[in-house]
């Protein structure tokens, strides 16, 4: 094909245009190369989701133990927790602890 046929296609025409030439450059420029390019900001806002996700669980966490804490101000409830969660007792007993087979960490190459 020769230069002057393709001189005649509007398309070429169109392209060839030094507006649409300066845009295509600047667009390609702004999406792709600048430093606050479009990829630069879609990982920012990626980041951005991650992290707030992770401020919503601390937040779920924070009331969790704000509930938790309530509940401790009872003696009784501290007695429950310290007994449960550190297996604690009284000077007159005696604590057993029972582990299940299936609860025990066990090597099946043996």
């Amino acid at each position: 094909m020769k230069y002057k046929d393709l001189k005649k296609k509007p398309w070429f025409k169109f392209m060839s245009n030094k507006y649409v030439l300066v845009l295509t450059v600047f667009i390609i420029w702004m999406l792709f190369l600048d430093s606050n390019s479009w990829l630069v900001h879609r990982e920012l806002n990626q980041e951005i989701d991650k992290i707030e996700a992770n401020k919503l669980y601390y937040e779920n966490e924070i009331q969790k133990d704000k509930r938790i804490l309530k509940e401790l101000d009872d003696s009784i409830e501290i007695e429950r927790f310290a007994r449960e969660t550190y297996f604690m007792k009284r000077s007159n007993e005696d604590i057993y602890i029972i582990e299940y087979e299936d609860s025990l960490n066990t090597d099946k190459d043996e």
